[in-house]
């Protein structure tokens, strides 16, 4: 998780190539923005640090529920860790001017973001804390509505695909360190039930990603091909295609995310620790 992120800022933040095909993707907000204004309002107003808040309140009343004190513990300290460690990031990053964007340039860095951070990482406390019967549905549907915040914050304009996709790896950099402490901490005690594990839910998941990274690939190595400086004289297929490039590598990562975690999960959080 931590090499994705270094190998996204190397390239979509430091190179003058990964900031253009960025912000041709960007870009390609302005065709039918219209009429995804309202839906992209509607769910990044929900996405805010009050409401992370609270999300996780709820998140560790329903670990204490099946009385799992570690994992309420270990949970909470999770998400203010994944959403610190990407505001440190943002603020200890430089982004230098090629030219390529002077609109957003003086905004100063957006890597990474720390809406769809917020989001993903509510996503990944709620499949630690639930029921293993659970943990299926609340990772398809959590996968869904991390991919939802994370392409209304591009369809907004707020931020570029690399600011999500980022993101996103953060999230799941720290979960494995959370999860990896939860093992730990279990040791021996720990009695895993092999009925726990939600394959289909991973399966699915894990299938969804290699399809959606793979048009992402195609899309980005296709507009690579025909993308030039300047981007307002692209045309209208350049910029469609991008922008559902980027919105299908977005999905493509947070599936992934999601199904590494959830494919651990009947052994970070077993059945019976004692």
């Amino acid at each position: 998780m931590a090499a994705g992120v270094g190998l996204l800022w190397r390239f979509f933040v430091r190179t003058e190539r990964g900031q253009l095909l960025d912000t041709v993707a960007l870009e390609g907000n302005a065709i039918g923005q219209d009429r995804v204004d309202g839906l992209a309002s509607t769910v990044l107003n929900a996405v805010s640090f009050g409401s992370l808040a609270v999300a996780t309140i709820v998140v560790a009343v329903i670990a204490l529920a099946r009385g799992r004190v570690l994992l309420t513990v270990v949970v909470t300290a999770f998400v203010a860790t994944a959403n610190i460690v990407t505001q440190v990031i943002k603020q200890g990053i430089y982004r230098p001017d090629f030219g390529v964007d002077p609109e957003r340039v003086t905004a100063g860095n957006s890597f990474p973001s720390g809406h769809a951070t917020v989001a993903m990482s509510v996503v990944i406390a709620l499949v630690l804390v639930v029921p293993p019967k659970a943990r299926g549905v609340a990772a398809v549907l959590g996968a869904l509505y991390a991919t939802t915040a994370g392409v209304a914050t591009m369809s907004l304009g707020w931020h570029r695909p690399s600011d999500v996709a980022g993101a996103v790896l953060v999230v799941g950099g720290c979960a494995a360190l959370a999860c990896l402490l939860l093992v730990l901490a279990h040791g021996r005690d720990a009695r895993v039930k092999t009925d726990d594990a939600r394959p289909l839910a991973v399966a699915l998941l894990m299938i969804a990603s290699a399809l959606l990274l793979a048009v992402s690939a195609g899309a980005l190595w296709w507009v690579d091909g025909v993308a030039t400086t300047p981007v307002d004289e692209l045309g209208r297929g350049t910029l469609m295609a991008a922008y559902g490039g980027a919105a299908a590598g977005i999905a493509g990562v947070v599936s992934a995310v999601t199904a590494l975690t959830l494919a651990a999960m009947h052994r970070v959080v077993p059945w019976r620790t004692g």
